[in-house]
């Protein structure tokens, strides 16, 4: 049984560290919708 949690244990670190590692090197695109919003002018101090 000691075998076994050993085995699980290293899965799970293994996972862990695969995962860390693939998210550092992804590289995501960058967003590329417009966001064009409207701002009254009373909102802005005179």
């Amino acid at each position: 049984m000691k075998k076994f949690s050993t085995l699980i244990f290293i899965l799970v670190v293994a996972s862990i560290v695969g995962g860390g590692i693939f998210l550092s090197t992804w590289d995501i695109p960058a967003p590329v919708a417009k966001v064009e919003k409207v701002i009254p002018d009373e909102r802005f101090q005179r």
